[in-house]
């Protein structure tokens, strides 16, 4: 990848998403300290998952249109700045509902920053969409892989009524960083944005939908129960922390490869392959142990994260017009949808047992990639025809 394929504000951008989703991955890493402080089962810690996903996702369906009738940039400049701030009191909490408070009014900055963003790599990507929207959500993965070696080991040294101080740093670099976010339009001519705009491509991007919300299913029941499955099995909190932040790198890796591949093989086929491949890794993650356990855990995570920025990039190539609703959908509805299961994950895991419960979970992206089967093929941006709809035929 040469710099010059990016531009700089996708890099801007990008440095914005990896600060804000380290503060939106605050809750997993400290779960195993929230829960014997604040009492929690595993249903109510997936409750609270649960309530975080639809803040920081369904929340998205206000926000995308806006950001397609509005001042998009705006939105990406406030966006980090709340979650960062209102993330970082997570440590204070006293109870279950104020732990929940305060991860929802984080999460809804997070959720104004989501599609917001993406809407705009897709703008200023050029024929190299695939690539930029890689980079933008690389930024993001790498935020979310490193915040339990962020807070997992500085919570259980220092303890958790300081994890406000961590906010500091961070929005240093935001004041820097997000000087490089352009002011873009997103709608144009006709296109005003909304969900009007989006009839005519219902069908492809009701399956897309159905594959990221099965997609997101799997991601947040192994990045939720991870760390608890890993210390019960006889980890420290700070290596559990190390193994899911190897597992998240490796997505974070895998997301980086899948929007080149997309753009040279097309999405379709990056995306059922990548699927495919990542069930037996997931699979045995509760099997292996060792040395041979972080691999597994690794090609899982890899797999799997490389989907994540070619579900988005297809989804704009499915349907090129309200781009800001089109990422709320995907990145927001689907997302949300996916999280509202991460609940029913832990009441399974309470009934069943944990190991067996994501060794079911696992399986999921076999069904994600037989969806795939029914999806318009693609064709990479520059061969991007001047009548959209002909994509779908």
């Amino acid at each position: 990848m040469k710099r010059a394929d990016v531009p700089p504000a996708v890099f801007a951008l990008s440095g914005a998403h990896l600060i804000s989703d380290i503060f939106s991955n605050i809750y997993a890493p400290l779960l195993p300290l929230f829960i014997p402080r604040l009492g929690l089962s595993l249903a109510a810690a997936g409750t609270i998952a649960m309530a975080i996903q639809i803040a920081g996702s369904v929340a998205q369906l206000f926000f995308g249109p806006l950001a397609d009738r509005w001042r998009p940039r705006v939105l990406a400049v406030a966006g980090p700045i709340v979650a960062v701030t209102c993330l970082s009191f997570a440590g204070l909490a006293t109870s279950p509902i104020m732990l929940g408070a305060i991860l929802v009014a984080g999460s809804l900055g997070s959720a104004a920053f989501h599609p917001t963003a993406a809407a705009i790599v897709n703008r200023v990507g050029g024929a190299r969409r695939g690539l930029a929207m890689s980079v933008h959500v690389t930024g993001g993965a790498v935020g979310n892989a490193i915040a339990p070696l962020i807070f997992a080991p500085y919570a259980q040294r220092l303890g958790l009524a300081w994890t406000p101080l961590l906010a500091v740093p961070a929005l240093l670099l935001l004041a820097r960083i997000l000087r490089g976010i352009p002011d873009v339009r997103l709608a144009h001519g006709a296109d005003r944005g909304g969900f009007g705009a989006l009839k005519p491509y219902t069908t492809p991007l009701a399956l897309l939908w159905s594959v990221v919300v099965i997609r997101t299913i799997v991601a947040l029941g192994f990045s939720t129960f991870l760390p608890v499955l890993m210390t019960r099995n006889g980890l420290s909190v700070s290596e559990a922390g190390i193994a899911v932040t190897c597992y998240l790198l490796a997505g974070s890796l895998g997301g980086l490869a899948g929007g080149p591949l997309a753009d040279r093989f097309g999405p379709r086929r990056v995306i059922a392959w990548s699927l495919v491949l990542a069930v037996p890794f997931l699979v045995g993650v509760s099997w292996v142990t060792g040395p041979a356990g972080f691999v597994v855990l690794t090609a899982g995570g890899f797999f799997l994260g490389s989907t994540l920025p070619v579900n988005i990039t297809y989804a704009h190539l499915i349907a090129p017009v309200a781009t800001g609703t089109v990422s709320s959908l995907m990145m927001g509805v689907a997302w949300g949808v996916g999280g509202m299961a991460v609940p029913l994950v832990g009441l399974a895991g309470d009934a069943l047992g944990l190991g067996p419960t994501l060794q079911v979970v696992a399986v999921l992206p076999a069904l994600g990639a037989l969806i795939t089967v029914a999806l318009p093929a693609g064709r990479s941006h520059e061969d991007e025809p001047e009548d959209a709809l002909s994509f779908l035929s």
